[in-house]
């Protein structure tokens, strides 16, 4: 019904939400090689929305299968009714992001020769996902407090690629290359809404 109003009045729904997803453990070291090749697709890809959405998919079923791996969580969002408001909430988002400890990778920095090819290993991955989408989408448009609920979410956001409902796609992470290290304190200074599941 909501959906049969929308169109009659001519307005589009717009929902912008971010999911932080906590994981931790010896074994999601493959998730940031995996974080990083889509983030070196998505800059060779200019910012083409299809793209970005493969991409984007790849991350969330990746997510899904270590789902043993997720320790907390932590979403927020809103509902906007204009393409500029929702523009400048995502932008918003993304920026606060990229201002969490070790967001940034750096795609241009070379291996130098006397750099160690021995680097410590993570225990802790922080997955930063934010996106914007036409109409409603009730999994993302809830508090995610339990594993149901994560995994309803981003089995959701595959669905909104797929349906061709993404209106914007922004994926970061800390740590964000490898051999640098998310310590539990600095977890807790930089991600203070992350929930435990």
């Amino acid at each position: 019904m909501t959906s049969w109003l929308n169109r009659m009045s001519g307005r589009t729904r717009y929902m912008v939400c971010r999911i932080m997803i906590h994981l931790a453990g010896d074994e999601i070291a493959p998730l940031l090689g995996l974080l990083n090749e889509k983030g070196r697709e998505a800059i060779d890809a200019e910012g083409d929305l299809q793209v970005l959405g493969e991409g984007l998919v790849e991350i969330c079923q990746n997510l899904l299968q270590m789902n043993l791996y997720w320790f907390s969580v932590a979403n927020e969002g809103d509902v906007l009714w204009k393409e500029e408001e929702a523009g400048n909430y995502v932008t918003e988002l993304f920026t606060d992001s990229a201002q969490r400890y070790l967001s940034e990778p750096n795609y241009g920095k070379p291996v130098g020769e006397n750099e160690s090819f021995s680097i410590p290993i993570t225990h802790n991955l922080v997955v930063m996902i934010t996106i914007a989408a036409t109409g409603e989408t009730p999994a993302l448009e809830t508090s995610l407090g339990d594993r149901e609920g994560l995994e309803d979410a981003l089995k959701a956001i595959i669905n909104l690629h797929y349906q061709g409902r993404l209106e914007a796609i922004q994926v970061q992470f800390s740590p964000a290359q490898f051999g640098d290290e998310l310590t539990n304190d600095q977890l807790l200074l930089n991600f203070p809404e992350l929930v435990p599941l």
